[in-house]
């Protein structure tokens, strides 16, 4: 018997793990609930809700392949290995199969998990499969690992072989579904089936945001292939036009494994006519993007100093964040008073997602025009996001904060009112969010029009929306200043 553990790579397609076990078979399929650990890691009520119903689409998929799917209550990581080792001789497994993850927890949990499970005579076999080329296979001439992007980027297209091009097909049905044990002593067993999940897990709506992310890989296929019909062909400048569906809507896919990497590089390659990254302009951007996702995912393994609170450049640990619960609030809530930053904190509220240019936005508001600590937005995020993904988020808020691998210039810091001007520039995305600004939609067709995106400017300032809580002048100074005496 042989035991696929899925993780963050809820999919039947492009599996190694899940390949290799039924080719040896036959093979059950496990997944762990770790509640308590998630919640210690930041993740919230809108991610878990995804998951479950990501999990709930999976276990119909797999019963297509005759492959049962086990969830067990696993409160926090340190819980796998015994679990695991009992599941295994409770059905008389002889192998464990699972996706690489590169967290630095997760990393220390597999390792604890192999040597448990070889005490019993247990192999446990990790797959390619978490990034598209995982960490140690982009590495400089001398052997260091990358720290600057786009000589990564070069590296990686030229080690991109032809298996990282090609997404394993789903595997065919093993004959019949392997006979369990109707009894599981000493298993906390939460289901065999998932039928029951929305009923297993209190306290965790599974619905919340139901409509804006449907689980599962069939809706990532359905969205990937929208995306390919025409949207990626605008895809290198809609991207950033905040009330524009320029972007794929996939990273929640992405970051819980119901769309591979690979397979959206496939699809992107496909796209651009057979070329990698000098092709047509749409294409290449997306595949860019997708080269940064395995870049964030090398930097979390190579330095695993960022997967403990720490700022990837040691001298930046000594900026004088200050402390403000009440601007905190204020960021958090959407009350800033710069509508382009409002608009994109009560998108993440209303609805677990934010477009990418307003999460540089928002995120470069708080550590510089606030400065505060970018490590309590890189949480607020995680609590609020769908797609919230470790490595991912906390290169993307280093990157805002100038703390990280080749990060914005400490002196680059975006002015909300030209952000606003030039990706929202008719008001759409802000009026949709920040509806106390309809008063002052007829000066989007005048020469007043910047006191749309300033409303405090305005001759009658809109009632019921806050002043800024800050100066944007002066906190450019300010945080130049924090910056300069490191």
């Amino acid at each position: 018997m042989h035991v696929v553990w899925f993780r963050n790579d809820l999919r039947t397609t492009d599996h190694a793990a899940l390949t290799a076990a039924l080719a040896a078979g036959p093979a059950v399929a496990v997944f762990l609930w770790a509640g308590q650990q998630w919640r210690s890691h930041d993740v919230g009520p809108p991610r878990l809700a995804f998951l479950r119903r990501c999990l709930e689409s999976h276990a119909a998929e797999l019963d297509t392949l005759n492959v049962p799917l086990l969830v067990l209550d696993a409160p926090v990581f340190a819980d796998a290995p015994e679990l695991l080792a009992r599941l295994c001789s409770h059905i008389g497994a002889t192998t464990v199969h699972a996706i690489e993850e590169f967290p630095l927890n997760e990393r220390v949990r597999d390792s604890a998990v192999a040597n448990r499970l070889a005490a019993d005579g247990v192999r446990f076999e990790l797959h390619e499969g978490g990034a598209i080329l995982p960490p140690g296979a982009v590495m400089k001439d001398g052997g260091d690992p990358y720290t600057v992007f786009t000589p990564f980027k070069r590296r990686w297209a030229a080690q991109l072989h032809e298996g990282a091009r090609t997404p394993l097909p789903k595997p065919a049905a093993q004959p019949q579904q392997p006979r369990l044990p109707r009894q599981w002593p000493e298993l906390p067993l939460v289901t065999s089936n998932c039928l029951n999940l929305k009923q297993a897990f209190d306290g965790i709506d599974a619905d919340l945001f139901a409509t804006h992310w449907p689980g599962g890989a069939p809706e990532a296929q359905r969205r990937l292939a929208h995306f390919a019909e025409g949207v990626i062909e605008g895809y290198a400048t809609d991207r950033d036009l905040a009330a524009e569906p320029g972007t794929s809507a996939l990273s929640p896919y992405l970051s819980i494994g119901a769309l591979s990497g690979r397979t959206a590089l496939a699809l992107a390659i496909s796209a651009n006519d057979g070329r990698l990254l000098n092709g047509a302009d749409g294409p290449s951007t997306w595949i860019t993007e997708l080269v940064w996702r395995d870049f964030y995912r090398h930097v979390i393994v190579h330095f695993p100093h960022v997967s403990k609170h720490r700022a990837f450049k040691p001298d930046t640990e000594n900026v004088p964040w200050r402390t403000d619960p009440e601007a905190l609030a204020a960021w958090q809530e959407g009350r800033t008073g710069y509508p382009m930053v409002d608009a994109g904190m009560r998108q993440l509220n209303g609805t677990g997602w934010m477009h990418n240019r307003l999460r540089m936005i928002c995120a470069m508001f708080l550590s510089k025009h606030l400065l505060l600590d970018w490590r309590r937005g890189e949480r607020y995020f995680m609590e609020r996001l769908v797609d919230g993904d470790f490595a991912a988020n906390n290169g993307g808020w280093q990157w805002s904060a100038s703390t990280g691998t080749d990060a914005v210039p400490y002196f680059r810091i975006f002015n909300p009112t030209t952000q606003a001007e030039r990706f929202d520039p008719q008001g759409t995305f802000i009026r949709t969010w920040v509806p106390e600004l309809d008063a002052l939609a007829p000066l989007l067709e005048g020469r007043r029009k910047k006191q749309f995106f300033e409303p405090w400017s305005a001759a009658a300032p809109p009632a019921g929306y806050p002043t800024p809580i800050v100066d944007h002048k002066q906190a450019r100074e300010r945080a130049l200043a924090a910056f300069k005496g490191l």
